[in-house]
């Protein structure tokens, strides 16, 4: 295929040639590798993939999985060190600009979203790199700091690094993109960076996010882990971000049990954070899912913190919060997950301490109560997914029927009760009293002594001994459940 004219419509940004190519702006003599071209402004994406027009609202046209590989075989897909797989099924040039988009802006940014809704990501690259109409809305200094940070972007070398590192980049329209994150709008990612092998819109479809404090009590990361591995043991993945406290014991806890857990970081994939978390994220990485917004190389900000946690949101069936005070980023998360209409659950802590104090306030909203994996599961998941029911411990004057029950309740505990006594107190007769007692005298609950009949004295208790036990022990349980 002939290289792109140049006369600035048909040319390809720098960034697109290749590495040592890039010239921080249009390279007009340049095309894509193996000579691919990015369609002029004035046409849009290539036929069959129309950027819809601005009063239609959803997001642009994906090529069908069909359409994609005719693509890639008429135009030469990217060789491997560069990335792109057979399940990919977004157009190279969309990937490559949309893989550069993600140098480009911020996650989160509701007005690129616009942009690219409307459209397309080659023509937005075009737009904010000055080699076609701005974007509606685009004030000069924020095409001024794109053009800035267009100057070092180079996606494909980025693809590279992705691949060599076991990676991939995914895009809205790939046959692995989780469609739930299309609920955030605009907001949407223009693309995920992934580690692992595992397919995420698989894995993403039963989820639940477990999040909490960094500095989290010793009470925080036991509920936490508990959580992290009872859920995998019922077959969910678990999310987190990966951070100190809760996030890490979650995500420990699903390792430990032999499941699967994905980490949402606020850098890039190949950037452990935090750095005490490098082996915790590797692992993950190898027996998980370990994915960002960000491209490789990126460093987290405290914005990216909070703009991640829209994605843990979006990406699961519903978020746990373990121990948060009242300014957390755990409450963001949870709190767009009641957005989004996913379910948000808190598990209650010590009143006394202040980082129970914002689950709490989450509680007397909207949230759920919950205390193990089993109510969680009960909570999103499907039919049949029920906690079991809670009870205190079961003592063995618990079995007896109400009228022997009543007949043992109306003995004292001090000294002997004649019959008659004892008739009167249970409200029954003198025959009906004798014959409930010699069954409480079978069982070890009494004594007698002549005409009179005695409780029989509690045993000291010892190690062994269990609260709620009978005082003499014999075969009571054995008669009790004839």
């Amino acid at each position: 295929m002939p290289a792109p004219s140049a006369d600035g419509l048909g040319a390809v940004p720098a960034p697109f040639s290749g590495p040592g190519q890039g010239q921080g702006g249009w390279d007009e003599g340049q095309a894509l590798p193996e000579g691919r071209g990015v369609p002029d402004a004035g046409q849009g994406l290539s036929a069959g993939r129309a950027t819809p027009d601005e009063g239609q609202g959803p997001p642009e046209r994906r090529a069908t999985p069909d359409e994609g590989q005719e693509r890639l075989e008429e135009q030469g897909a990217l060789d491997e060190g560069r990335g792109l797989t057979e399940r990919r099924g977004a157009p190279d040039e969309e990937r490559l600009a949309r893989a550069a988009l993600t140098r480009l802006v911020e996650p989160g940014d509701e007005a690129v979203g616009r942009w690219l809704r409307r459209m397309g990501p080659v023509a937005l690259w075009r737009a904010l790199t000055g080699k076609g109409k701005p974007p509606p809305g685009a004030t000069g200094e924020r095409l001024a700091g794109c053009a800035l940070r267009a100057a070092g972007v180079d996606p494909v070398t980025d693809l590279a690094l992705i691949a060599g590192c076991g990676g991939r980049f995914i895009c809205p329209g790939d046959l692995d993109w989780p469609g739930q994150l299309d609920d955030l709008g605009d907001a949407r990612p223009v693309g995920l960076w992934v580690r692992g092998a595992a397919d995420l819109r698989m894995w993403a479809l039963r989820s639940v996010a477990v999040v909490g404090a960094r500095a989290c009590s010793d009470y925080g990361a036991h509920v936490a882990a508990s959580l992290g591995a009872g859920l995998a043991e019922r077959g969910w993945v678990v999310v987190s971000g990966a951070a100190h406290g809760v996030d890490g014991a979650a995500h420990r806890g699903a390792l430990a049990a032999g499941g699967a857990t994905i980490a949402v970081l606020a850098s890039g994939v190949d950037v452990p954070y935090p750095r005490a978390h490098a082996e915790l994220i590797e692992r993950m990485a190898e027996q998980g899912l370990v994915l960002a917004e960000l491209p490789p190389g990126a460093h987290p900000t405290r914005p990216r913190f909070v703009l991640r946690n829209r994605v843990i949101a979006a990406l699961t069936r519903g978020t746990v919060v373990v121990e948060a005070q009242y300014r957390s980023g755990s409450l963001v998360t949870a709190r767009r997950a009641q957005q989004l209409g996913r379910s948000t659950m808190g598990v209650p802590g010590p009143v006394t301490s202040g980082l129970s104090a914002g689950v709490h306030e989450l509680l007397r909203g909207e949230a759920v109560l919950v205390t193990d994996a089993a109510e969680v599961a009960e909570l999103i998941g499907g039919i049949g997914d029920l906690a079991p029911e809670r009870r205190g411990p079961l003592v063995e004057r618990d079995l007896l029927d109400p009228v022997t029950a009543r007949v043992l309740e109306a003995l004292s505990a001090r000294g002997g009760n004649h019959l008659r006594d004892v008739a009167r107190e249970s409200g029954t007769g003198c025959d009906e009293a004798l014959g409930r007692l010699h069954e409480l005298l079978a069982l070890g609950f009494v004594e007698r002594h002549g005409d009179r009949w005695e409780l029989v004295p509690p045993v000291r208790r010892s190690d062994s001994a269990r609260r709620g036990d009978p005082p003499n022990r014999g075969n009571r349980v054995k008669g009790l459940r004839r």
